[in-house]
């Protein structure tokens, strides 16, 4: 049985699917970073990944100027980074503490699954939400090959077992 879409009921559904968690970071004074969820690659040739913003978000403007971007993909044991990075009204920087600048100035998250760093290519206004198609130009691996990544469902953080 087929229900019509609503608010609840929309969002009900996407709650069902699992998501890895990265935090995206920009550069600016002072810099920006948020949460997400709606991290995916796009196309292998050439090489393009994407996330989703609201327009709204704290982080908005400073992505929306920034040439370059960085995705971190966090681990299965760093919930308190994707809380910190998904909190309004603080300083999340200082907050987390630890990361350095990278290229164009982009901070970089330290202990990550993966990070990889971006050139952004092209914004895309959808809803209540920008679209950031962007291309890798540099990356990093975290250290042990056998971390998991953190996960996202049904509102709640966790992990591959």
């Amino acid at each position: 049985m087929s229900l019509a879409i609503d608010g609840p009921l929309f969002k009900a559904l996407l709650r069902r699917h699992a998501a890895a968690v990265v935090v995206v970071t920009a550069a600016g004074d002072p810099p920006a970073g948020f949460t997400a969820t709606s991290f995916t690659s796009v196309s292998l040739d050439p090489p393009l990944v994407s996330f989703c913003l609201a327009d709204a978000a704290s982080a908005a403007r400073a992505v929306a100027r920034a040439g370059t971007v960085a995705v971190h993909v966090l681990h299965q044991d760093q919930e308190k980074v994707a809380r910190t990075f998904a909190t309004s009204g603080i300083d999340r920087f200082a907050t987390h503490g630890d990361w350095v600048p990278g290229p164009d100035g982009v901070p970089l998250l330290d202990g990550v699954l993966a990070r990889i760093v971006c050139r952004v290519a092209q914004r895309v206004q959808a809803g209540d939400h920008t679209i950031v198609l962007a291309t890798p130009i540099a990356g990093a691996l975290h250290d042990d090959p056998g971390a998991t990544p953190l996960l996202y469902h049904a509102g709640e953080y966790g992990q591959l077992t």
